[in-house]
């Protein structure tokens, strides 16, 4: 399931996000420190030190916002949620098809998590830069995706995909994954249209009854599949 999750940021915070990374100076490092073999080699942007107490700091303001948002919690299921990064593409820096890494080890405390969900939270309104679309193939094609500031993309971690070159100005964005309590995409995608459908009938005061059994069915297939 490919997601625009809208308004995960307000406008104040994506200001204060981008005042503290303009600010960050020695912080932002090549991007290749943290790629695998696979990504490595097309690999061109810059990112923060995950490490950094800027990083931390913005992390942890994403991770609140994450935490309130009921779409993302909805969609993704979140059990984990890897640290937010947070990168910039310029002057033609690119990064080629690649799929990204099945595990990942938490920079904090070695923890390992499985990558479920990848996430793009674009920091840069789409007007001020040239390129740097993030292309998604999924079953229906490539999915080229250039959002508002503030805005998501949620994908599942399987796909290849890629950031085209940015030809002017510059792309700013915070990207993670998620560990979902459900593993399976489809079996997510499935929950969240149920979700959606219920929230619905609940703004439309359907009948008790139907709406009670219909949620007894959500949370049955969601005790069936979850992981918790």
């Amino acid at each position: 399931m490919l997601l625009h999750v809208r308004n995960v940021l307000t406008t104040a915070q994506v200001h204060l996000v981008r005042q503290r990374l303009d600010e960050a100076g020695e912080a932002w490092v090549d991007g290749r420190v943290t790629a695998g073999y696979q990504g490595a080699p097309v690999k061109q942007n810059q990112q923060i030190d995950e490490r950094s107490a800027v990083a931390q700091e913005l992390g942890d303001l994403v991770l609140g916002a994450l935490e309130q948002h009921p779409v993302f919690i909805s969609a993704a299921l979140p059990r984990e949620v890897y640290p937010p990064m947070f990168n910039r593409y310029s002057g033609g820096m690119q990064f080629g098809s690649h799929v990204d890494g099945a595990i990942r080890l938490s920079p904090h405390n070695g923890l390992k998590m499985r990558t479920d969900v990848s996430a793009t939270l674009f920091l840069a309104d789409p007007e001020s830069y040239d390129g740097g679309e993030l292309q998604i193939e999924d079953a229906y094609g490539v999915q080229s995706v250039k959002l508002p500031a503030g805005d998501m993309v949620i994908y599942p971690a399987t796909s290849l995909h890629r950031v085209t070159a940015v030809t002017r100005g510059t792309r700013v964005a915070s990207f993670f994954w998620v560990q979902s309590m459900v593993r399976d995409d489809g079996q997510r995608a499935l929950l969240y249209d149920m979700d959606n459908a219920i929230q619905q009938l609940n703004n439309t005061g359907a009948d008790i009854m139907a709406r009670t059994r219909l949620v007894g069915c959500y949370h049955n297939l969601l005790r069936q599949w979850a992981d918790a």
